[in-house]
């Protein structure tokens, strides 16, 4: 048995909340976090059917891509099938949790995925996050440095890209005068003291700033620290949405296209004109990724896979990339095996089940 509140602190580190759209509504929306359950049903929608599967299968939790709560709910009298689909669960005892923008847009998320499927190489993020990275400096006395600077870095502070433990040091001397009501770990109260010190610096994801002090002051000899956080522009590029790669060699557009047909499972792929050109940069998103279209181009991709595009948004394409799209249910379903991996690394005895509900809503004849 697990915790509903340890599954979703889990989760928030792997697709912290922080990186959901404004106007998302993720996390545990039914059920109470102290609650145990023992096995979970993972969907990419929730909808009665795939509650009354949760209670087949004996399933406490419902972990879900979209979230079935996403405009607010002011009753529930049954009139639609959210609100059935939540009268249902809670009737049940059956929790509901969702991973939605924040899980598109974290490390590792539905476009990376994406990208898994189609064998794409050298990926990186279409669309970085910006106001997310944070700074850390501080001052640290000489024999502390190294008990302070893991703690910092074991916290989560110091990526960037392929690298951690990254920080920069420089060596000073600090002062300082402790009243009556001190007790310095150097010098004397009342006294003026001062202090070879290092100057250290490091950068974080604004999320962990909680955690990144909390290690600084445990670690940290000094009765009073001083640091200082700033907040940094740039962008935090690991992390954001829509991604952009390479296949392993350039293939032909109608070979591609019967490509995304066999991966997605998609019945019908709308797309623009072929340009005749071989593909082998492409971008993806997972999604309703139309807003992404002018990153695409910018970053010279052949292709932009994703769904959810309007008619007049297909000209934006003007002969310069060729739009695909694949289905909006059919570009996020490998969004359940994202869910699984968490799941089975972080708790290897909790019983996870994959929905066998075929939730898309669109239908081609």
């Amino acid at each position: 048995m697990v915790k509903l509140k340890e599954i979703a602190n889990c989760f928030e580190l792997v697709a912290p909340m922080a990186l959901q759209e404004s106007n998302d509504n993720t996390g545990l929306l039914v059920g109470n976090p102290d609650a145990e359950v023992a096995s979970a049903l993972l969907s990419i929608d929730v909808t009665e059917d795939v509650v009354d599967e949760a209670i087949q299968n004996k399933c406490g939790l419902i972990i879900a891509h979209h979230p079935v709560i996403y405009k607010g709910l002011k009753k529930l009298t049954g009139r639609n099938y959210v609100e059935r689909a939540v009268i249902k669960a809670i009737k049940n005892d059956v929790a509901i949790y969702a991973a939605h923008t924040n899980i598109d847009a974290a490390k590792g998320g539905v476009s990376a995925k994406i990208c898994e499927k189609l064998g794409l190489k050298n990926t990186r993020v279409l669309q970085p996050v910006t106001g997310q990275l944070k700074k850390l400096v501080t001052f640290i006395p000489l024999e502390a440095v190294e008990k302070v600077r893991e703690s910092v870095f074991t916290a989560g502070a110091g990526h960037i890209g392929n690298y951690d433990w990254c920080g920069y040091n420089i060596e000073g001397a600090g002062s300082f005068r402790g009243s009556e009501l001190t007790n310095p770990h150097v010098g004397e109260k009342g006294k003026v003291h001062y202090e070879k010190e290092i100057r250290f610096e490091t950068i974080f994801p604004g999320w962990l700033q909680s955690k990144v002090v909390q290690a600084l002051l445990t670690a940290h000899p000094y009765e009073e620290v001083a640091y200082d956080i700033y907040s940094l522009d740039n962008a935090l590029e690991y992390a954001g949405m829509g991604m952009v790669g390479e296949l392993p060699l350039p293939v032909d557009e109608k070979e591609f296209l019967l490509t995304l047909k066999q991966v997605f499972g998609s019945a019908c792929i709308k797309h623009t004109a072929l340009k005749g050109e071989k593909v082998s940069k492409v971008a993806v998103c997972g999604g309703v990724g139309s807003y992404l279209l002018n990153h695409a181009i910018s970053a010279n991709a052949d292709f932009f896979v994703s769904a959810d595009f309007k008619y007049h948004q297909y000209f934006d394409a003007e002969g310069k990339i060729v739009i695909a799209d694949v289905g909006h249910f059919e570009s996020e379903q490998f969004t359940k095996e994202l869910f699984y991996e968490v799941l089975v690394k972080n708790f290897p005895k909790f019983a996870v089940r994959i929905s066998e509900v075929n939730t898309n809503p669109v239908f081609c004849f």
